[in-house]
């Protein structure tokens, strides 16, 4: 998108753009999209209709548009196109979006997704480098004395139960996939401690294999811009596959989470401040004056160090400081 179509929109790093008083609804956004649905697939068709034309295409869209639910006056057509497009947005503001978290091989990921759990990726990546030093391998952790794991993984929260499952998954990668992680997700899920969004994290981010990640931050926002109102995240997974094609899930997860963590906060997030605020329908939400969106900014957007220690090449925020770091 370029300033002759919006002109509201501003990469988050630099100036922020300024949202309009009122952003415009959905429908409204959407209808100056062009078309991306083949077949010219009007708009608002129902099962009925569907049912009173006989049109096999028409039943299967009004099928697909009651699941994801739709916001009141927003036709399933019109919602892809605003959520394609908000994807397409996010892609500029963060084209180095990424796992925010530190590591160096399957293994590592693996173990750095089920710490992740309940706590922040900064404070696993500021934990991970003492417990992969002590048990490199799966075999090496699957032979871990208990007490010890939990006291390096202690800063993590949950440490008892995170040290079970690192031991059973380790022991069972070790006894049961000759000591490598497998790159099937219902391969993976039978891990202990493993469910489809470390799986799907795993998949996305050490095999190349497309996921949706819905963590609480994805789950929140799908919410917050009326992609769907679904909160179980294996439902939430499904609507949003719908919507996106299977090359675009790995990175529009990232992207999400990224805009979630800087910008589109839980309790306040910075509509200010936010490039897609034209987008959304629930703009207003938040802190709506930009000078005072733009204090509410995290991390690079706000000029503060990152999540990882180890950031890839092109990030363009500070490295997070090391556990104990002044």
């Amino acid at each position: 998108m370029t300033s002759s179509k919006s002109g509201t929109r501003a990469k988050a790093t630099k100036e922020p753009a300024k949202a309009p008083a009122k952003a415009p609804g959905a429908a409204e956004a959407a209808a100056k999209e062009p078309a991306e649905a083949a077949g010219g697939a009007k708009a608002g068709r129902t099962a009925k209709v569907a049912k009173s034309t006989g049109s096999a295409k028409a039943a299967k869209e009004a099928k697909v548009s009651e699941a994801v639910k739709v916001p009141k006056g927003e036709s399933h057509l019109a919602l892809v196109r605003r959520a394609r497009r908000i994807n397409r947005e996010l892609a500029e503001v963060y084209p180095y979006a990424h796992p925010e978290l530190d590591f160096r091989n399957p293994f590592e990921l693996l173990v750095a997704t089920v710490l992740s759990a309940q706590t922040t990726d900064l404070r696993v990546n500021q934990t991970t480098p003492a417990l992969f030093a002590a048990y490199p391998t799966p075999e090496d952790m699957a032979a871990a004395v208990p007490e010890e794991m939990e006291e390096l993984i202690r800063p993590t929260g949950f440490f008892r139960a995170k040290t079970k499952s690192l031991l059973g998954l380790s022991a069972a990668l070790r006894d049961d996939f000759g000591g490598e992680v497998p790159d099937r997700l219902e391969d993976l899920v039978k891990l202990p401690g493993v469910g489809r969004k470390t799986a799907n994290v795993v998949l996305g981010n050490a095999y190349g294999v497309p996921g949706i990640t819905v963590d609480t931050h994805f789950g929140r926002l799908v919410r917050r811009w009326k992609w769907t109102d679904e909160e179980d995240p294996v439902k939430v997974e499904a609507v949003v596959a719908d919507i996106f094609p299977k090359s675009e899930w790995t990175m529009l997860s990232h992207r999400v989470i990224f805009h979630g963590r800087r910008i589109c906060h839980s309790r306040k997030p910075a509509c200010g401040a936010c490039p897609i605020a034209p987008l959304c329908p629930s703009y207003g939400e938040g802190e709506t004056d930009p000078e005072k969106a733009r204090k509410l900014l995290k991390y690079e957007m706000g000029g503060y160090p990152g999540q990882r220690l180890s950031p890839p090449p092109d990030f363009p925020g500070k490295p997070a400081p090391a556990l104990g770091a002044a």
